[in-house]
C-alpha cells in the first residue's frame, strides 16, 4: 500500500481502458520485494508524471493484493519472483477477488518459464528491468489502452510457447530444473558477462551470496567454470 498519502484513489487513472480520460495519467502500483528497486522506478516514472502516476508500492504478496484492492490502479508493475510468492500468486489472488487491474511484469529475469506463467496467469505484458524510464512509462500507457508490451525477444518466447498449444509452455528439462530460481537469476548474468559483483548489485545481494550460488549451480550441473556454465545456459537459451 502506499505509505506517502492517502489520496490516491485516482477515478481519472484506475479502472478499465474504457473508464479512463485518455490525457490523464495511469495509476500504476509498483510490486516488487527490493524496497531500493521501488524507489527507483519511483524516481523514474516521476520524470513522466504527465503520463504515469505512482499510486502506490508493495513488497510482499500479501501487501500487493491489500493495496491493489484498496487503491484500484489501473496499471499494476509486478515483480515475477518474490521470496512469499510471486508475481503467479498475485495474479491468482487479485483475479480471485474480481479487482480489474491489468499486470505488466517488471523482472530481471528474461526465461521463458517465468514469461509464460506470468501470462498465462493474466499479465498483459513483460518487460526486463534493463528497459529505461521513458520505454517503461510508454509501456504502462500502453497496456492500459489495452496493448500487449513484451521486449522483443520475450515476445517471441510467447508466440513460441502458444503456437505450440495450452499445455506445451513447459518444456521439462531435469538438470535445468534442479535450479533454484535465484540460482537461475545468477546464471543468467554469469553467462553474460557479468562480474560477481554486477551480478549482485543486478539482483541486490551480496558478493558472498552471488559466490554461493555459483558454487551451487557448478554442484548441480557437474560442471567446472563460468565458461561450461556460459555454454550450458546458452544451449538452455538462459541467456
Amino acid at each position: 500500500m502506499d505509505e506517502r498519502d492517502d489520496e490516491s484513489r485516482n477515478p481519472t487513472a484506475a479502472g478499465g481502458a474504457e473508464d479512463r480520460d485518455a490525457d490523464a495519467p495511469v495509476g500504476v502500483y509498483i510490486v516488487d520485494d527490493h524496497a531500493l528497486f521501488r524507489t527507483g522506478v519511483r524516481a523514474e516514472l516521476a520524470s513522466f508524471e504527465e503520463q504515469v502516476r505512482v499510486l502506490g508500492e508493495a513488497g510482499s504478496v500479501a501487501e500487493a493484493v491489500a493495496g491493489i484492492e484498496h487503491l484500484r490502479p489501473a496499471v499494476v508493475l509486478l515483480d515475477v519472483h518474490m521470496p512469499d510468492g510471486g508475481g503467479a500468486e498475485v495474479l491468482r489472488r487479485v483475479h480471485e477477488r474480481g479487482i480489474d487491474a491489468v499486470f505488466l511484469a517488471l523482472s530481471v529475469s528474461d526465461a521463458a518459464e517465468d514469461v509464460i506463467t506470468v501470462i498465462r496467469g493474466g499479465a498483459r505484458g513483460y518487460v526486463t528491468k534493463t528497459i529505461s524510464g521513458r520505454e517503461l512509462a510508454d509501456a504502462v500507457r500502453r497496456v492500459a489502452a489495452g496493448d500487449a508490451v513484451f521486449s522483443p525477444r520475450l515476445a517471441g518466447f510467447v508466440l513460441d510457447a502458444f503456437s505450440r498449444g495450452p499445455n506445451s509452455a513447459r518444456v521439462s528439462d531435469p538438470e535445468l530444473d534442479q535450479l533454484t530460481r535465484r540460482e537461475r537469476d545468477v546464471l543468467r548474468l554469469l553467462a553474460r558477462g557479468y562480474s560477481y559483483r554486477e551480478i549482485g548489485s543486478e539482483l541486490f545481494i551480496s558478493v558472498k551470496t552471488v559466490e554461493t550460488h555459483v558454487s551451487s549451480v557448478l554442484r548441480k550441473t557437474q560442471l567446472s567454470n563460468r565458461y561450461e556454465l556460459s555454454k550450458w545456459a546458452s544451449d538452455r537459451r538462459l541467456v
